[in-house]
């Protein structure tokens, strides 16, 4: 029954108390209102998720709000058993076996849905994504490079969706590539790549977020864009259109400092513009793989070799700043609807970052914060 959440328990590690562990966390990650940097945080100020959850209500009603529903262990057993049905398994962020590449970015997911070969992460990996409506020459360049970096020993990444993603795992698949997807890991997407996908799952790895049974919904998408560019020394666009989700990858790339790389095309074709723009912005042009390759050595490969562990694994260090009436009226004052950085609100509130952090996590845990990307939050109502 446990399988998919008992591994990687170390030696001399206490299988039960691993085990709730591990369902503490899947709780506090599926709580409404706690999103990858709440959870980090939480973790990183009360050391155990466990406690982390005794903390959730009185903290939520600091904020000024209702506790948000905490699911029983009940629904986290149904979801374990439909992860060890669908034939995967769970990587926690912070304990062995989760990728560090991911684990190192701002806003790693608190755990990983694989099916598959989990060692394809262990390899320099490279993001590869692009349009759905590619044109049959970018596909046709997508399939042979993927190929080609496959046999160099580079593990290509991508989405599964139509289009570039498609070709790249194809061209991949030989060697091992990683699908990410933006469902649940038992549901496919889109129809037509169901036996890709499934290939995938056994020959290569298969990723996803979401729990089982989810179908994919927009809002899924840019989260599983920022695991592919997590996941990757470097994200390649090889087609694109000025506004797509390909740029987003490509953008959490850059803000996760990874190399960003793009395919030059013709300037008179619309699926061009979004790859000739990222040139433009300083991304680096790629014609082979040989470009790919020498835009991958800056990179020191010590650090793939990085403490799977650091960031929420046992015995987090405690945050234990606490915040008052008035620390509370400070931040709030500062908060509207707009976003604005959080670097922003602790300079104008003259408050420790600890305690604006802190402020910023009742709010959330009331339901009454967002968070956005690049750091910035902003009131809700």
């Amino acid at each position: 029954m446990h399988g998919s959440i008992d591994e990687s328990t170390g030696p001399g590690a206490a299988p039960r108390a691993v085990r709730e562990d591990r369902f503490a966390r899947l709780r506090l990650m599926r709580t409404p209102t706690v999103g990858p940097v709440t959870y980090a945080q939480l973790l990183a100020r009360y050391g155990t998720a466990a406690a982390a959850l005794e903390a959730i209500p009185d903290m939520a009603r600091k904020g000024g709000g209702k506790p948000p529903a905490v699911p029983s262990r009940a629904s986290v057993e149904k979801e374990v058993a439909a992860v060890e049905a669908a034939g995967a398994r769970y990587l926690f962020l912070g304990l062995p076996g989760y990728p560090a590449m991911l684990a190192a970015t701002n806003a790693a997911p608190p755990a990983l849905i694989v099916r598959g070969q989990r060692s394809l992460l262990d390899r320099p990996v490279v993001g590869m994504v692009g349009a759905r409506n590619a044109s049959a020459a970018a596909c046709r360049f997508a399939r042979g490079l993927a190929a080609e970096l496959g046999a160099r020993g580079v593990t290509v990444a991508s989405g599964l969706a139509r289009g570039i993603d498609t070709a790249a795992h194809q061209g991949s698949l030989e060697a091992g590539t990683v699908g990410v997807i933006a469902g649940g890991i038992d549901v496919v997407y889109p129809p037509e790549n169901a036996a890709l996908q499934e290939e995938i799952a056994t020959r290569g790895l298969l990723v996803a977020e979401q729990p089982p049974g989810i179908e994919p919904r927009a809002r899924h998408f840019p989260y599983r864009n920022r695991i592919i560019a997590g996941l990757a020394q470097a994200v390649l666009v090889v087609e694109a259109a000025p506004r797509s989700g390909s740029l987003i990858t490509a953008r959490y790339a850059g803000d996760f400092g990874r190399e960003v790389l793009a395919v030059p095309g013709s300037p008179l074709d619309p699926r061009a513009q979004g790859c000739n723009q990222l040139i433009r912005e300083g991304a680096t042009l790629v014609q082979s793989a040989d470009d790919v390759l020498e835009a991958l050595r800056p990179i020191d490969p010590r650090a793939a070799l990085a403490d799977p562990s650091a960031g929420g694994g046992y015995g987090a260090p405690r945050v234990t700043a606490d915040a008052d009436d008035a620390d509370r009226l400070a931040v709030l004052e500062l908060l509207g609807a707009t976003a604005v950085p959080v670097d922003e609100i602790v300079r104008q509130s003259h408050r420790p970052p600890a305690i604006v952090q802190t402020v910023l996590l009742e709010l959330e845990l009331a339901g009454r914060l967002t968070r956005h990307a690049g750091g910035q939050v902003s009131l809700d109502g």
